[in-house]
């Protein structure tokens, strides 16, 4: 969108025409309220840009149906022009092919609408009616009332020159025969009665009559979309004097940002909408006593109330006052809307008032999103920072992980995703219309897909999911449409409604990275591994869950499908969405698994007390969800989890990095893009299904406890030798071979329990030297190590039992360290 400049907002509402209450449609569902269709269908208005059209903004709906505009406003119009002499409504304005057609009203039963003729020809007729009276200096058909002023619209076929008889009705004739002949050939142009006859728009710019002005309108070049294969800065233009640059710079620097930026950052500084239609006496009430009838028969038919006038069309504009906005911003300096974009800089952009926006950057998630101080910096900080993306991606990515703006949501997602080129052309090429055997699931699925949702269950919304996931099914051929599918698309149709080609492309991006192949026709084996695997993140997190889960049977099969399959969309509203996706984006695919952990744990106390029924009567209505509560704990529990804990081979295959070592550093949550890790010798190595399901606790790999022990590596494979650091062990390495092993080679740091004699017959641990060791490091990491594969799952499945957490087995055991010269021999007493 363009910059407010000089213009300002305004409002004007309208009440969409009722439906009956009792009517439904041939799906016997309830028909969608006329309110809500204009809703959808008026969003590709905001799409239409141009300097000299005025912007639309937005609309809300409010109660009985009524609509609210917000569109870019003029005080001064052509009227006012008029008036004073120097230069339209409604009817007087509409062509005569519009007129003909009347009124078209759709019956309740009838779920498709006729289309009117109106058309760029029609616009043509309005414009030689505008141009009529701006050369005439008066207003036509003042004189007449509404019906006989269309009358004589439809009339004007049987003469023989629109203009002559135009000019004779108003008394102007002499005004008319005065003007330039070319200016009398355009009107007659644009007055054509039959619109085959009348020029497009296009055709009317070749009329002489522009030859002159052309030349002082360039032509508006609309710029380039963000993801697009044009260069985005081609018709950048910069004056041959820098010094212009400085004084073109408004002092107003709110005036330089986007109306869409101004509305938003308006409604947070407390802005609203139908208080200043109320103030300016547009919405009128009634007491409610007032409004009751005379007369009521038994099928609801009222008598004794007149019609009431507060509902009849008012096309008063009324300008939305921006001083509580500049009130709220006067504080901010003009750095903060011109930030620098160094690589080093902060999480936090400048301000004069910097020490807020620290002190608002610690604040609960929801309140910093309705801080509009705290907003304007960020949006203006991302807006920048998308511009120069793809260059910009690892600052996008370092930003995010402080938050992402809500009016940036959808384009920072697309970042994030790693989506570029050109996107509109691929979308296009797709085709969208030939009939495919998923179109009746589709057409199924789409009115029970968030439908709470007044965009997404407008005719437009419903339209739009069809072609993107009609889209991505036919893009695909190796993958087939699942339920559930519908739901994965909803946040990115949601946050790129006016864009399908760019919902369409973060779907595709997002799919295979955190649900690769679970669209396949036969997905069992992809399921059950995720599964299996979430089954284990539960006992490493929380053993006590864990135990008490698989006791009473309430495996993850009974609920966590529709949790992964549609990555929590078909679970949580929207709003709860978009913040837990502001935080998944930015882990791989492994961080699912910490948030259904994560969801577990908040319902903990009521699942532990209990039994198998009462968990599933629990999970078909699922309680509510402390969402930010849910990314904290899952940020928490992602730090704690061995990157190799989350294994998976029907995984999608890593991408090669620079990085040779095929050792990862231990880094910070999310410090960067975090893809999965290539694989390497000492990677985790794929195990049977049904092996895999037997082990209670994750695996990990020897690369893992390198990284983990703090040891470097040198020689073939980097022989390992221990850091110096003076910080604690993060984890204990328990060596669970007989001492005679133990002593020819073992981990350094470890320590010795062997297997045979490490538990008692009632499962209890027997107490030994190193015991009191493993007691002290409950909490912690305990990797467990041994020389046979399922005597390391006992050992680790009978320390779950004592509810230790965070018990993993290291893959391949003893024999994958060997060749490292990791393993240590100690020094013969003397």
């Amino acid at each position: 969108m363009f910059p407010l400049k000089d213009a300002e907002m305004g409002a004007f509402t309208f009440f969409a025409s009722a439906l009956p209450h009792d009517v439904c449609g041939s799906n016997g569902l309830p028909l969608t309220p006329n309110s809500i269709k204009i809703l959808g269908r008026f969003q590709i208005l905001k799409t239409i840009t141009h300097p000299r059209l005025c912007q639309y903004v937005d609309i809300s709906r409010g109660k009985h149906e009524r609509l609210v505009v917000v569109a870019e406003h003029c005080e001064r119009s052509l009227e006012d022009l008029l008036r004073e002499g120097k230069p339209v409504r409604y009817p007087s304005y509409l062509a005569p092919e519009v007129i003909a057609q009347g009124i078209f009203k759709t019956s309740d039963h009838v779920p498709s609408e006729k289309p009117l003729p109106s058309g760029p020809k029609s616009d043509v007729w309005s414009l030689g009616i505008i141009l009529f009276e701006l050369c005439v200096g008066r207003k036509l058909f003042q004189s007449l009332d509404i019906s006989e002023r269309l009358k004589f619209l439809l009339t004007l076929d049987c003469v023989d020159d629109t203009i002559i008889v135009l000019a004779e009705e108003h008394g102007c004739l002499d005004i008319i025969k005065e003007l330039p002949e070319t200016v009398i050939d355009l009107l007659k142009k644009c007055l054509t009665f039959h619109p085959s006859k009348r020029p497009t728009p296009d055709e009317l710019m070749q009329d002489n009559v522009f030859s002159e002005v052309l030349p002082l309108y360039p032509p508006f070049i609309k710029p380039a979309s963000l993801f697009s294969s044009s260069l985005r800065c081609a018709d950048l233009t910069l004056p041959e004097d820098i010094s212009q640059l400085y004084e073109d710079i408004n002092s107003d620097y709110l005036a330089e940002r986007s109306i869409e930026e101004v509305y938003y950052l308006w409604c947070l500084a407390g802005g609203d909408l139908e208080k200043e239609l109320v103030n300016k006496e547009i919405i009128r009430s009634k007491p409610p006593i007032c409004t009751l009838p005379n007369f009521l028969f038994e099928d609801g038919e009222s008598f004794g109330q007149g019609r009431d006038r507060s509902s009849l069309l008012d096309d008063t504009t009324v300008t939305l006052s921006l001083c509580q906005l500049r009130n709220r911003l006067k504080d901010v300096g003009g750095e903060a809307f011109y930030p620098l974009l160094e690589d080093d800089q902060s999480n936090l952009p400048h301000s004069n008032s910097n020490n807020e926006l620290s002190a608002a950057a610690t604040l609960p998630l929801i309140i910093r999103e309705r801080d509009t101080e705290y907003q304007l910096n960020r949006i203006i900080l991302f807006d920048r920072l998308l511009k120069a993306y793809p260059y910009k991606k690892n600052q996008i990515w370092k930003e995010a992980r402080v938050d992402i703006p809500p009016l940036m949501r959808g384009l920072t997602w697309a970042a994030l995703l790693g989506v570029e080129g050109a996107i509109h052309a691929k979308y296009d090429a797709i085709d969208k219309d030939t009939p495919i055997p998923t179109d009746r699931q589709i057409e199924v699925d789409i009115p029970r897909c968030h439908q709470y949702d007044e965009l997404l269950s407008s005719p437009e919304g419903h339209a739009k999911f069809r072609r993107v996931l009609k889209a991505w099914v036919v893009s695909h051929p190796d993958l087939v449409y699942w339920q559930g599918l519908d739901s994965l698309c909803a946040p990115f149709l949601y946050l790129n409604f006016n864009n399908e080609a760019l919902a369409y492309a973060c779907m595709s991006a997002f799919i295979p990275k955190y649900l690769y192949n679970f669209f396949l026709k036969d997905n069992s084996h992809v399921i059950q591994e995720y599964l299996t695997v979430f089954s284990q993140m539960i006992a490493f997190h929380d053993p006590e869950l864990s135990n008490h889960l698989n006791e009473i049977g309430f495996i993850p099969d009974l609920y966590a499908i529709p949790w992964f399959l549609t990555m929590f969309t078909h679970v949580f509203p929207l709003h709860k969405i978009f913040h837990l996706w502001d935080t998944l984006l930015l882990g791989n695919s492994s961080f699912p698994f910490c948030i259904g952990v994560a969801i577990l744990q908040q319902l903990r106390d009521r699942l532990l007390a209990n039994g198998f029924n009462e968990c599933i009567l629990l999970f078909s209505d699922l309680p509510e969800i402390d969402i930010e509560r849910c990314v904290r704990e899952s940020i928490n529990l992602f730090c704690w989890t061995p990157k190799s804990a989350t294994y998976r081979q029907h995984a999608q295959p890593p991408k090669p990095t620079s990085d040779s070592s095929g050792v990862r550093s231990s880094t910070p949550y999310f410090p960067t893009e975090c893809p999965d890790p290539p694989k390497t010798d000492l990677s985790r190595e794929s195990i049977p299904l049904n092996d895999l399901k037997s082990e209670v606790s994750p695996r990990i790999s020897a690369e893992d406890l390198i990284d983990l022990c703090e040891l470097t590596v040198t020689g073939h494979f980097k022989t390992p030798t221990k850091k110096t650091k003076s910080s604690k062990p993060k984890l204990l390495v328990v060596d669970i071979r007989n001492s005679e092993d133990f002593v020819r080679g073992h981990i350094s740091g470890s320590i010795n329990i062997p297997f045979s004699t490490a538990f008692t017959a009632e499962g209890e641990l027997t107490q030994g030297p190193y015991t009191a060791m493993l007691q002290s490091f409950k909490g912690k990491v305990i990797v467990i190590v041994g020389n046979v594969a399922k005597h390391t799952a006992e050992f680790a499945a009978h320390l779950v039992k004592m509810k230790y957490p965070r018990i993993c087995i290291l893959d391949g055991g003893i024999n994958k360290i060997k060749p490292t010269g990791l393993l240590t021999v100690p020094s013969p007493q003397i």
